[in-house]
């Protein structure tokens, strides 16, 4: 078939999607609709919504109905993993899993995000080998993002969390996974959080705050400790230019927005399903325009 053909859903439709509760909201249809269109692949996305109670229910219908992949976001990704049958070493470290692959009903799972990350910093031209890093937050997002990032030996890494003890089980986590030996855990109220931000030459900020709807809300970390040369990210797509980023731009400092974690933790997936390569940059605009028309 053709690349960029009209594709006609039929009997021999391969289908995948993504479960959540909600997930009306969700992005992925319409960027992974656009990849299968652009390579003409007989394919279709779609948002299953599905209960908290309904996960045992939901897998069983994943392999009924010979549905061939799946990703889950909130609340699912640590529910679903007892009922698959292999997941991949990341996702018994971190418990979670954002992606299934179905094979013949053989289910495994996998997690993206943190390669997601790490994929979105290299086409940004950036990286965190032998450079101090700091991660904020310490939730799903900052789990995977550590462990991607441990894996690449930065000089240092260290989480910063409202809750300490949080923090202190991420880094723990990373340290008992054999990624890094220097990896330290703070509190968000510490006095060294300044000096600790100012001197890295990596931030990462996985945390909700400043995003849709409260996106006005000032980020958790000062802007008065960014400083020129570093580089900032922000896990939060939406809005793309939050109030971290728009402070790191006006210091000097490179931004990057959750975007390009987005897409590649998708395109991650769309590989495994499909055994094609994503068409990252199809992605990418379905993306954003589907960000766009969400603005409206």
């Amino acid at each position: 078939m053709p690349r960029n053909s009209s594709v006609e859903i039929d009997g021999a439709t391969q289908v995948v999607g993504v479960i959540g509760w909600p997930v009306k909201h969700s992005l992925s249809p319409p960027m992974h609709n656009a990849a299968f269109r652009a390579l003409g692949l007989n394919w279709v996305y779609v948002a299953f919504e599905v209960h908290p109670d309904g996960i045992a229910e939901a897998m069983a219908g994943l392999r009924g109905l010979a549905i061939r992949g799946l990703n889950v976001t909130i609340p699912h990704k640590a529910a679903v993993v007892p009922h698959l049958d292999e997941i991949s070493p990341v996702s018994q470290t971190l418990g979670v899993v954002n992606t299934i692959d179905n094979v013949d009903g053989h289910l495994s799972g996998d997690s993206t995000d943190g390669p997601g990350f790490m994929r979105a910093l290299a086409e940004a031209g950036e990286g965190v080998t032998e450079n101090r890093v700091v991660l904020i937050g310490a939730g799903g997002s900052a789990r995977a993002v550590a462990l991607a990032a441990a894996e690449e030996a930065p000089e240092e890494l260290v989480i910063v969390n409202r809750t300490l003890e949080r923090a202190i089980e991420l880094a723990e986590l990373v340290k008992q996974a054999g990624r890094v030996e220097a990896v330290r855990a703070i509190a968000l109220d510490s006095p060294e959080v300044a000096d600790v931000v100012n001197s890295a030459h990596v931030i990462i900020d996985s945390t909700p705050v400043g995003m849709y709807p409260h996106a006005d809300v000032a980020p958790v970390i000062s802007p008065k400790w960014l400083r020129r040369c570093q580089l900032v990210c922000d896990l939060t797509y939406n809005p793309r230019n939050t109030v971290l980023l728009q402070a790191a731009r006006e210091v000097g400092a490179r931004a990057l927005d959750g975007t390009g974690m987005l897409v590649h933790q998708g395109a991650i997936a769309f590989e495994r399903w499909t055994s094609q390569e994503a068409p990252v940059e199809v992605m990418r605009l379905a993306l954003l325009e589907a960000l766009d028309r969400a603005a409206r």
